[in-house]
């Protein structure tokens, strides 16, 4: 992430569950855990921390052969497929006025800080250091968490009606993040990172103007990049979507590398590398559609040309551009993990 000389492009992936379980079935001796050892992963996680208003909380409001209907954490009602995995339906938000937000949410939010298991974390961080790897801090943004409070029809309307709402969730969310980290790190640990997500685009635009973006979620955005540079760490930022809009503000804030980098979404580090290249890492960009058509001769050359790319200028990290669904075969993916070798080391 310095773009300094390195051996090889550094590698990691994320896979749907039911990816795994066709690989199973086409001869995989193993879990996830397996596969990213197969790939010789450069990455470590240490926690995942996505602190919730009311933690413990989730309840089944009603259920039937193919979906279940809950009261979340957060306090939403959400609909979830049981037996395959996608985005759930949202069907109705608490949190859905200032008011609610200073008499429920906050309080209550503030009240439970702490929401990460400190042992796993302390654990994790000596197996990622045995096995020299990058380890890193992970969790949500103050965007992720407004829409997850208040959904998007509620969180983007106050954007532009209430912007003082939700610069004060924004806020709240970034302060109760960072307790999370200071609890971490007060264990003794010491990572390389920290990987923060949160979905602000769409496959044409980010979901706010760069503006907006500006005013309200970018302070907090550039408090974890602040707080990462403190304490020696790097920062790297998950979204999905087309961020071509705001890269400049990403730099500005601090972030030191961007994953994924949606093909869909438009976004391509062949284009981004010689732009940006001298300011910023990219990560992923490995065109999953591409993957899922199991054409073994165009993957290789999707993975060529991107790694060229990346290569030119120091700055690139493996992943596909999401994580691999079940329309990738075995065979398929055992030969990405080839052509990663292939073309990932450094002359």
């Amino acid at each position: 992430m310095e773009r300094k000389d390195h051996d090889r492009i550094p590698r990691y992936e994320s896979f749907w569950p039911e990816t795994i379980t066709r690989w199973q079935g086409e001869g995989l001796a193993g879990d996830a855990a397996t596969v990213l050892d197969l790939l010789e992963r450069d990455f470590q996680s240490l926690c995942w921390c996505w602190p919730s208003a009311f933690p413990g909380s989730e309840r089944i409001i009603s259920e039937d052969a193919e979906t279940k209907i809950v009261r979340d954490e957060q306090g939403k009602l959400v609909r979830y497929w049981k037996h395959k995995s996608g985005t759930p339906e949202h069907l109705g938000f608490e949190c859905d006025s200032p008011e609610a937000w200073e008499k429920t949410f906050k309080p209550s939010l503030l009240a439970n800080a702490t929401q990460i298991d400190l042992d796993t974390v302390a654990a994790r961080y000596q197996s990622g250091r045995e096995k020299s790897r990058w380890t890193f801090l992970a969790g949500v943004e103050a965007f992720e968490e407004t829409r997850s409070l208040m959904g998007d029809e509620i969180s983007l309307t106050a954007m532009i009606e209430e912007p003082e709402w939700v610069r004060d969730v924004a806020a709240t969310f970034t302060d109760v993040t960072l307790r999370n980290f200071d609890a971490a790190l007060a264990t003794g640990i010491k990572p390389d990172g920290l990987w923060i997500y949160g979905d602000m685009a769409f496959k044409t635009s980010t979901m706010c103007s760069p503006s907006t973006y500006r005013d309200l979620i970018w302070p907090g955005h550039k408090r974890l990049a602040d707080w990462a540079h403190a304490h020696g760490m790097k920062i790297i930022f998950h979204t999905d979507g087309d961020v071509n809009s705001v890269m400049d503000l990403y730099i500005e804030a601090g972030f030191d590398c961007i994953q994924p980098l949606e093909c869909k979404a438009g976004m391509d580090i062949r284009n981004l590398c010689p732009r940006y290249g001298d300011r910023i890492s990219f990560f992923g960009n490995i065109d999953i559609m591409m993957m899922m058509t199991n054409d073994l001769d165009r993957i290789e050359s999707e993975i060529a040309c991107k790694f060229a790319a990346g290569k030119a200028t120091r700055n690139y990290a493996y992943h596909s551009d999401h994580s691999v669904p079940p329309q990738v075969s075995w065979q398929t993916y055992r030969k990405v993990m080839q052509l990663v070798d292939q073309y990932g080391n450094y002359e």
